[in-house]
């Protein structure tokens, strides 16, 4: 059952003709609810973009049965794809071209916060993406040990490019918690807002002023701190976040920087 509903989102590479195999974005289960991503959406992803770079270097996938045997050649082993497929909203075929993306950059089968701040670097040379990295590394490190293995990855990717909103949402809150203690701080947002600008770069258009993290911040803060006792709550967040048409809008901001 699980296996069916991933079939239909077709595959992370395009078919043979250079075409994406579900461009209707269409699925047969009327009630799986998860928005679509087509393979143009999905290839903003820096993330996802750092990723296939590798795998088109390395060629094309061979068989099914050299990635299970990969996975035993790396000094961390992650779990297999079957169990990964089940616990993501990746097909099989996608979850092999990412985890030999991964291998081809990591070789050690993990990834450390140097990398994360190489390849932000990349894509946004025109700003400072230091800070950025590291909180988006801090984000997807889920066990804070310093390193992200593939598990943890695919993990994050599959609930920022194919989660339900409020699955969204709450990575979200993971990341603006810097701290990680259950609550986001006006410093906390203001200190993500500003990596986010800083990593924009002031040439872009339209132009940012430099004052905007600030007022964006002070913004949020009031729609979303309802009891006005100087924090904010998941639940708080997730349900200001569903209400409010316009922070809704806001967070694509996030989402284009992923």
């Amino acid at each position: 059952m699980q296996a069916d509903k991933k079939a239909v989102d077709g595959d992370l590479l395009p078919d043979a003709n250079g075409k994406d195999p579900n461009p209707g974005g269409q699925t047969e289960d009327s009630k799986w609810q998860r928005p679509r991503l087509s393979r143009k959406s999905l290839m903003k992803c820096c993330l996802v973009k750092w990723i296939i770079a590798s795998t088109t270097q390395q060629g094309p996938d061979d068989d099914s049965s050299d990635s299970d045997l990969e996975l035993s050649m790396v000094r961390h082993q992650p779990e297999g794809l079957e169990q990964l497929q089940a616990q993501t909203q990746f097909t099989r075929k996608e979850l092999q071209s990412l985890y030999r993306g991964f291998k081809n950059e990591c070789p050690s089968g993990l990834v450390d916060e140097e990398t994360f701040k190489s390849i932000y670097s990349q894509f946004f040379p025109q700003g400072d993406a230091t800070t950025y990295a590291h909180f988006l590394f801090n984000a997807f490190d889920m066990d804070r040990n310093g390193s992200i293995r593939f598990e943890d990855f695919v993990l994050g990717l599959s609930v920022l490019l194919r989660g339900s909103v409020t699955e969204k949402l709450r990575w979200a809150f993971n990341l603006y918690d810097i701290n990680k203690d259950g609550y986001i701080t006006k410093e906390e947002m203001l200190a993500i807002m500003t990596s986010i600008y800083d990593m924009m770069g002031r040439y872009t258009l339209p132009s940012v002023r430099d004052d905007s993290p600030f007022e964006h911040v002070e913004k949020f803060f009031q729609k979303m701190d309802r009891n006005r006792d100087g924090v904010v709550t998941i639940e708080e967040f997730i349900e200001t976040c569903q209400k409010d048409e316009s922070i809704m809008a806001s967070m694509q901001l996030f989402e284009n920087v992923i």
